[in-house]
């Protein structure tokens, strides 16, 4: 466990999940702890927090009895153990994803600007009926995280708005709501895919914002889909970390009978995932099962043939591998023997080595300048 977030009424022990006692990231930063300064223990009315990444912030204003809004399926489950362990009632605190009804009415909006800009334009629209001209909006975000693109979404959507000065390269976002038509909210987005990238040629991809890459096949998917393994037929096959589900949708039709899971930690993602799949249903002849977790998290050991994973080298604005080590490792132990893990990565990721040291072997299936496709299979 790391700093505790001081504020004027309290301190706060706060924890990312999964807990490990080796991570040195912190649970809240300075961005968290200028909006509790600023705001203060008693904000007004119905409290709405928007991307609040670990609970930081409703955990402090769980007097409040906030709303909180976040499309985090780790960031959930770390606001739940933060709360608990500042001794707060679990009902104190309203937990929805961002694929959920919104409030009704919000009185004060309190905004940790997401890194996707997609899905503060959409979460914003979502949350705009139920602002009004008294509502209180302030966000929050380190300064390499506010852009002008930033504002003038929050003008666009919801009203006039202007940043404060810069603290410890944190800064807030002060928007008055105006009265008026806040436009179509212009999400999930669809797009064909074009030929020459496998089962998924010339398909439709459905996108809810915030999924990576949500307006185009990134060239290390392309590159995926051009080497995925085929004839897998009634195997059980598991998209890890599904994004809006294209590898998980072209196995599936490239192995007709086979059962695909698609799973992710993000709501939008798993949206996205079964929105792809549904599109394409038509011409696929097995089973689907849609799922947010924590990776393989709770699936039987031994019970999957194949995982496809495009691991993310990324938690927010840190670079870490620890998300790519835990997905392999969950993969090992959901792998029957003989089953196998393919994974997409940039090449200078490094991949095999811990491919190698987890289950002893790793086979380069195919690369180019920029990525690789490695199989490792569980012996």
């Amino acid at each position: 466990m790391n700093d505790p977030l001081t504020t004027a009424w309290g301190e706060y022990a706060l924890t990312r999940f999964p807990e490990d006692p080796r991570d040195r990231l912190r649970a809240w930063d300075a961005a968290d702890a200028y909006l509790l300064r600023h705001i203060g223990p008693e904000p007004a009315g119905e409290v709405v927090v928007l991307g609040d990444r670990w609970g930081a912030l409703v955990t402090a204003l769980a007097a409040r009895r906030p709303t909180q809004i976040s499309d985090s399926f780790l960031g959930r489950e770390a606001t739940r153990a933060n709360l608990a362990r500042a001794g707060v009632d679990p009902a104190a605190v309203r937990l929805l994803t961002t694929r959920d009804t919104p409030p009704q009415r919000v009185d004060t909006l309190l905004v940790r600007v997401p890194k996707s800009l997609a899905l503060l334009e959409d979460q914003l629209h979502r949350l705009a009926p139920a602002v009004h001209e008294g509502t209180v909006i302030v966000g929050t975000g380190m300064v390499k995280e506010i852009h002008t693109s930033t504002l003038t979404l929050f003008e666009r959507i919801l009203g006039p708005t202007r940043t404060s000065l810069a603290e410890q390269k944190a800064r807030l976002i002060f928007c008055t709501p105006e009265a008026g038509e806040a436009g179509a909210d212009p999400w999930p987005y669809s797009y064909a895919l074009p030929d020459g990238i496998g089962p998924m040629s010339g398909r439709t991809v459905v996108n809810h914002a915030g999924v990576f890459c949500a307006d185009r096949l990134d060239i290390g998917t392309r590159f995926f889909l051009r080497h995925l393994p085929g004839g897998r037929d009634g195997s059980r096959i598991v998209d890890l970390g599904c994004g809006n589900g294209i590898v998980g949708t072209a196995a599936a039709l490239a192995s007709p009978g086979a059962e695909v899971l698609f799973t992710d930690e993000s709501y939008q993602a798993v949206a996205s995932a079964e929105a792809t799949y549904r599109a394409n249903s038509g011409d696929i002849e097995g089973k689907a099962e849609f799922r947010v977790g924590d990776g393989l998290t709770g699936m039987p050991a031994g019970s999957v043939d194949l995982v496809l994973n495009n691991p993310p080298f990324h938690s927010h604005q840190a670079t870490t591998d620890a998300t790519a080590w835990r997905m392999f490792t969950g993969a090992r132990r959901a792998l029957r023997r003989g089953g196998e893990l393919w994974v997409i990565g940039n090449r200078h990721l490094g991949y095999h080595v811990k491919l190698r040291r987890l289950f002893g072997n790793s086979e380069l299936v195919a690369s180019d300048a920029k990525f690789v496709v490695l199989k490792a299979v569980r012996t």
